[in-house]
């Protein structure tokens, strides 16, 4: 899809280059070495729940790395930071932002940030790598990404579409098995798909210049910017085909397993101050794209109101709260990347945890 991480060389590289320039981050591992803050007390629901939110009793520094340039992926986080959530727990949160070149994974698992927004995709091949970092929220219930092609120069209406089209690839590995599993399942290959590195380059552009005829897109943002720009798009939703390609959490919000074990106090902190920003875009969701407009103010504000509207039943969705993850949903998604990769499956129990979450699932 469109922030698909770059390959893993490349990425790590990027990586090193931030660490040596970014102050925040610096002190952000400064500030890792010293004793973690014990909880004490909780700060009221401000949306008039029973629900109360872990507070720590000292002030305390963390670092968020973003997966991409800020979007309403991202909106609970603003929210959070702007209607004081964060300040409300005892946190102070450095929000990193990321052009997309430098693979998040990475800086949490090493320290870089506390956490960061990742993928399943992402987080599976990392943690097969043992990289040790956890999922600890699931952003979005349900996959909102699917292949897109403009309709006015190659019309798709399923997957058997794409057959012999060229496709933008962003350089993961899971976008062969993907669309591989998904042609199958219209009773198609995939072998005729003509793959073209992309890396970041905007696709729209390149479709518009017949370089390339379909992209793997995120609707809610991409999506709907190519539907306000006049660019006549049609999908082919993941979420249409799950009997053969399984749903998964994209995006997720990870941190590292050292803070797991050593700092679960500040995880749940700032886990549960999140899920205050979530709660809060999806009960109000003009007024929190107004947050995001207002801190990031070079973002089409048209956009982010439409796509915060869009985002707002699909955040959680049927889940019994925001950020709940499923052991069903999780082992699917590694059970196809194994046979995809033909690497031995993670340890799921391992990947994720519904432990930092406010309240209880019912």
């Amino acid at each position: 899809m469109r922030y698909f991480r770059i390959p893993i060389l490349i990425a790590t590289l990027a990586f090193l280059v931030l660490s040596a320039g970014s102050t925040s981050a610096n002190s952000t591992i400064g500030a890792q070495t010293t004793p973690a803050p014990t909880m004490s007390g909780t700060a009221t629901d401000p949306l008039g729940g029973a629900t109360t939110f872990a507070k720590l009793d000292k002030p305390t520094t963390t670092d968020l790395i973003l997966d991409y340039t800020p979007n309403t992926n991202h909106l609970g986080i603003y929210v959070a930071q702007a209607l004081g959530y964060y300040k409300d727990a005892n946190l102070t949160v450095n929000i990193q932002q990321n052009d997309g070149s430098v693979q998040a994974e990475q800086v949490v698992a090493t320290g870089k940030a506390d956490f960061g927004i990742s993928y399943s995709e992402e987080t599976t091949a990392s943690r097969a790598q043992n990289v040790p970092i956890v999922s600890i929220a699931a952003i979005i219930q349900h996959n909102t990404s699917g292949f897109a092609a403009r309709h006015d120069k190659h019309p798709i209406k399923t997957p058997k579409d794409l057959a012999k089209l060229r496709y933008g690839s962003f350089g993961s590995d899971i976008e062969k098995p993907m669309l591989s599993a998904l042609l199958a399942c219209d009773s198609a290959s995939a072998e005729t798909i003509q793959f073209v590195d992309i890396g970041y380059t905007d696709p729209m552009p390149l479709m518009d210049k017949d370089r390339i005829d379909f992209v793997w897109l995120f609707y809610a943002w991409d999506g709907l910017n190519a539907k306000q720009a006049g660019i006549p798009l049609d999908f082919v939703m993941l979420k249409d085909y799950t009997k053969c390609v399984p749903d998964y959490y994209t995006p997720i919000l990870i941190t590292n397993e050292s803070d797991i074990a050593n700092r679960p106090d500040v995880v749940k902190a700032f886990t549960q101050a999140t899920a205050r920003g979530y709660t809060y875009a999806i009960q109000h969701p003009d007024e929190a794209s107004d947050i995001l407009v207002k801190a990031v103010p070079d973002l089409n504000a048209t956009l982010v109101k439409e796509s915060s509207e869009w985002l707002a039943s699909q955040y959680q969705a049927e889940a019994p709260r925001w950020g709940q993850q499923s052991n069903a949903i999780w082992q699917g998604f590694v059970n196809f990347w194994s046979k995809a990769s033909g690497k031995p499956p993670i340890d799921v129990s391992k990947a994720y945890t519904n432990d930092f979450l406010p309240g209880t699932a019912q």
